[in-house]
């Protein structure tokens, strides 16, 4: 589990969706407008939605949103 996971901080990644939503459309360009409505900053969604558009297992999304967690 990452660390600002584990920390409830992706309680402010949700709570400041809107702002980070472009971070995360940076990162991701595959994510579509109506992905990231999905999302609303849910960990998992993204997660999920990062298998999804790209075709990876879902341990390697887990990395990639970890990473991305990193630089926030």
């Amino acid at each position: 589990m990452s660390p600002l996971y584990a920390a409830g901080a992706w309680d402010q990644v949700e709570g400041k969706w809107d702002q980070f939503s472009g971070k995360v459309k940076q990162r991701w360009g595959k994510l579509t407008d109506d992905d990231l409505l999905v999302i609303k900053g849910k960990r998992q969604e993204l997660i999920g939605k990062i298998q999804e558009r790209y075709g990876v297992v879902k341990s390697e999304a887990e990395k990639q949103v970890e990473e991305w967690e990193k630089d926030l």
